[in-house]
């Protein structure tokens, strides 16, 4: 604007010879050009000043009492806890119409946020075993709509209801709407009525229900409530209320007429069937998940159902830290008045969690890089400095993972001397990284500085597992530092101002009554909040959004809001999700965020393409040589402890990361022209490394060689005597088939690894859960032994290698070994070394025939598994069959 009223300005003046008119014109533009630029700055002034007009909202949290609680009336949370729940898996299972529906994703959705294991099924498949042994796998059946459930057919309808009567499990179900209008439905086999796409107002719980725990009762939500509801009509003793409401309709009753025609009409949205009828106990919504209190409802209901076995803890943990508490441009940063703010709001949230305080987080070279009354805001903060917790970022607030170690303890030591110099108390032993830098994809560099320089016991980050979606977020444990998930809800990146939230004021409210930042509360047991300094000066957002959310939390949930400090924090995570302290890699290229926060030196092209995964003594090492001798094909490094296997995924090799794994392959000069691979026949039958491996290598093939497990399990036997095992030496075959309890534990767990890889069924239907049909590949092991070209021609058809190898050039049959070799020339071949093809006694007939019946069931449950993939049934699967029956 400035730049063209100076051209014209430099027009008029340097003009000789100008006309009057011409003058004139001059004069009369300027005029407009300096009336529009001082109209323009006046209006970026009022907008500027607009952003402040609601500087320190404060939040207007109401909790109207229910008009028709009795006087004196208290109320307890619930303990759903039964000896039931000890016959029940903590899973649930939830039947879709299909697998796209909105209703069934949100439910999934839910659960997930809950760490409650689930599989959904649609309604045109027959329903899995649902029991396990003696036990049931599921604790609560989940309907997205429960027509499904009254339409099934009667062969599942008769298995399902048999279930949930013989473990006393009972079913969730929501009414989806059918049409637009109000209509009634009377429920085909049921006492019940339903009234559909009913305008509601109003809102409140039953309180003499008995499945209350997380939800309070006692206050009425007031207000129109968003969609059509369908709501219950019954006259049966079985249904109890677990919610009215209101007809909208019924609250605008003309003034004249009757007064008992005038009374709100009361209806019932939810409703309990304790299972008076078929023994069968159900709880039924009027509308899905999209009400929040049906989300607190809901979590109440599986607790419920499953006798506790789907509880969550009340406990709910709250950390709130301040990244960047110095960093921050001018004109945006805390002054002197924001840090009184801020203590007098710890002040009231210590009311409510004791020991609570905001956890700051500091980079010293940006203190006092304000203007005058910013400065004094950092100068305050340091003279109110005992009254906070402290946390290191880097001294310059650089990203670790573009540092090496040196340069990252110096950063860190330069930080830790300012907060010397300034007595600022960092004894949490708790840091963040600047941008989620280094802790999720890990740098190593980070952990081992962290641990040298500041001592470092916990971490957080929002970056583990992935970023999204929020509710997936997990922790893990790494080089000795817990790594704890930290919370977003949106809210405190790049939020400065009201206005610049979407729906300003109100959005801010929405936020946390009911909405993302009070579900992620309510699912979460552990709430480490990322706030920035910008948060709390300025409109104080910050400050406006936790008092509020505390508020709302305290109206309408049972929840206790607990503050301890961060090591007590990890250390309570972790007691509470042991299961997570084993961390789960994955694919940094698979996300550009992931990519975006690691070292610009590391490459996913040192991940292999496929894995020959076992189970061990079915012909492995003879696939890895034969695949090696392809020239497209590149294998792991060896090791030096496990020789040609990694061994990385079932064992301690995990912990030390995706780094030390990736050093086992060479960077391929052509990317899409080279397959690297890895073998290590122990992954075959170990428990966590389909997982593990799905993590990491989503797209990869998986390999496996099947041959008699008979043969397999005496095959191991010789291979440890072989190695001089003194269990195997001492004892024969047959006896240690035969080892019991009353055995030594050496003896009992040789025999297990003799027996359990032959359980081929029950470990493919492992790798099943977590890779599809289509990338696994199975090997007849008897077929690679007598006629390898064959299967290599197979399997790189399968792998899709390019260019064909042709072996049949390069493989011969060796009449010394027994087996076929690498051809070298003419006359010379290079076979296996001297443990490969080894000759042993033959199995004793006691054992044969003990194998012959341990591996009958194993054997048919393979064939029925292999038929069903539409997979070749090998020779030897086939007559062992034939000789069973």
């Amino acid at each position: 604007m400035w730049s063209t009223c100076r051209y014209f300005l430099v027009r008029c003046v340097c003009l000789k010879r100008m006309t009057l008119m011409r003058a004139l014109g001059c004069v009369l533009l300027l005029s407009v050009l300096t009336s529009v630029l001082f109209s323009y700055h006046l209006m970026s002034f009022k907008i500027s000043s607009s952003k402040r007009t609601l500087v320190s909202p404060q939040p207007q949290v109401s909790c109207p009492p229910d008009p028709d609680i009795p006087p004196n009336f208290t109320y307890q949370p619930r303990d759903h806890r039964t000896k039931e729940r000890n016959h029940l898996g903590r899973r649930a299972l939830i039947i879709v119409e299909n697998q796209y529906t909105k209703t069934g994703k949100g439910i999934h959705n839910v659960l997930d946020a809950l760490r409650i294991d689930s599989k959904v099924e649609t309604i045109g498949n027959n329903l899995p075993m649902l029991t396990h042994g003696e036990k049931g796998k599921f604790a609560v059946i989940i309907f997205e709509n429960y027509s499904t459930y009254l339409t099934m057919d009667s062969w599942n309808r008769q298995l399902l209801d048999k279930y949930c009567k013989n473990y006393n499990v009972g079913i969730i179900a929501f009414i989806q709407p059918k049409r637009d209008d109000v209509f009634l439905e009377n429920l085909n086999d049921f006492p019940l009525t339903v009234e559909y796409n009913i305008p509601l107002v109003n809102y409140k719980l039953n309180i003499y229900s008995t499945i209350w725990r997380m939800s309070k009762p006692g206050r009425l939500y007031e207000g129109e409530l968003a969609g059509n509801w369908a709501v219950f009509h019954f006259n049966h003793a079985t249904y109890q209320p677990l919610s009215y409401s209101y007809l909208k309709s019924s609250l605008n009753q003309d003034p004249s007429a009757n007064p008992a025609d005038s009374k709100p009409k009361r209806l019932v949205p939810a409703i309990h069937d304790t299972g008076q009828l078929d023994g069968i106990q159900r709880i039924l919504f009027g509308g899905g998940l999209e009400f929040w209190m049906h989300h607190m409802m809901f979590v109440d209901s599986l607790s419920y159902l499953s006798h506790g076995k789907l509880s969550i803890t009340l406990d709910r943990y709250i950390q709130v830290d301040i990244d960047d508490i110095f960093v921050g441009k001018e004109g945006v940063r805390v002054k002197v008045e924001d840090v009184m703010a801020m203590l007098s709001s710890q002040k009231y949230l210590q009311t409510v969690m004791e020991g609570f305080h905001f956890n700051l987080g500091f980079s010293g070279r940006f203190y006092l890089h304000g203007n005058a009354e910013e400065d004094a805001g950092d100068k305050k903060l340091l003279e109110y400095r005992h009254h906070f917790w402290w946390f290191g970022h880097m001294f310059k607030h650089e990203q670790a993972h573009s540092l090496d170690v040196r340069n990252v303890e110096l950063s860190m030591t330069l930080n830790k001397q300012f907060a010397q110099d300034n007595a600022i108390p960092v004894d949490q032993h708790y840091a963040v990284a600047p941008h989620h830098s280094g802790v999720y994809p890990v740098h190593e560099e980070l952990y081992d500085a962290w641990r040298k320089i500041w001592d470092i016991k916990v971490t957080s980050t929002e970056e583990y597992p992935f970023l999204y979606p929020f509710w997936g977020r997990r922790g893990f444990v790494h080089r000795g530092i817990m790594v704890l998930p930290r919370q977003t809800c949106g809210l405190f990146t790049h939020t400065v101002f009201v206005t610049d939230y979407k729906d300003g004021l109100q959005g801010l409210e929405e936020n946390f009554k009911g909405g993302e930042l009070f579900l992620t509360v309510l699912y979460s047991p552990f709430n480490i909040f990322m706030t920035h300094m910008n948060n709390y000066g300025n409109d104080r957002v910050a400050l406006f959004t936790f008092e509020g959310m505390v508020k709302f939390l305290q109206c309408w949930t049972n929840l206790r809001l607990i503050s301890v400090p961060p090591v007590q924090l990890g250390i309570n995570y972790f007691n509470m999700f042991p299961e997570e302290k084993d961390p789960l890699w994955q694919n940094p290229c698979d996300y550009k965020r992931h990519i975006a926060i690691w070292s610009a030196n590391k490459s996913c092209e040192r991940l292999p393409r496929f894995l020959v995964v076992g189970p061990q003594k079915t012909g492995t090492t003879a696939l890895y040589t034969f695949l090696s001798m392809h020239p497209a094909v590149v294998s792991n490094y060896d090791s030096a402890t496990t020789f040609e296997e990694v061994q990385f995924f079932n064992g301690n090799n995990y912990y030390k990361g995706i780094d030390w794994y990736m050093e086992f392959f060479p960077v391929p000069q052509n990317s899409t022209g080279t397959y690297l691979f890895e073998k290590s026949a122990t992954y075959f039958d170990h428990e966590i490394v389909p997982q593990r491996v799905s993590s990491l290598l989503p797209r990869a093939k998986i390999i496996c060689i099947l041959i008699d497990p008979a043969k397999r399990a005496y095959s191991w036997y010789q291979h440890q005597r072989a190695h001089k095992d003194p269990v195997a030496l001492n004892y024969s075959f047959n006896a240690v088939l035969m080892a019991d309890e009353r055995m030594p534990r050496q003896v009992r767990d040789l025999r297990n690894r003799c027996l359990d890889p032959g359980m081929y069924a029950q470990h493919l239907m492992h790798w099943l859960d977590y890779f599809p049909a289509r990338q696994l590949f199975i090997i007849d092991g008897e077929q690679l032994r007598n006629n390898p070209i064959h299967v290599m021609h197979k399997l790189q058809q399968f792998i899709h290698i390019q260019p064909y190898f042709d072996y049949s050039q390069h493989l011969r049959f060796d009449p010394q070994k027994g087996f076929f070799c690498q051809v070298m020339n003419d006359n010379r071949n290079k076979c296996l070394g001297r443990g490969k093809g080894r000759m042993y006694d033959a199995m004793d007939e006691t054992s044969a025939t003990f194998l012959r019946h341990f591996y009958r069931k194993h054997n048919a449950n393979l064939s029925k598994l292999l038929n069903k993939l539409n997979f070749p049934v090998p020779s030897w699967l086939q007559d062992a069959l034939a000789d069973d029956n």
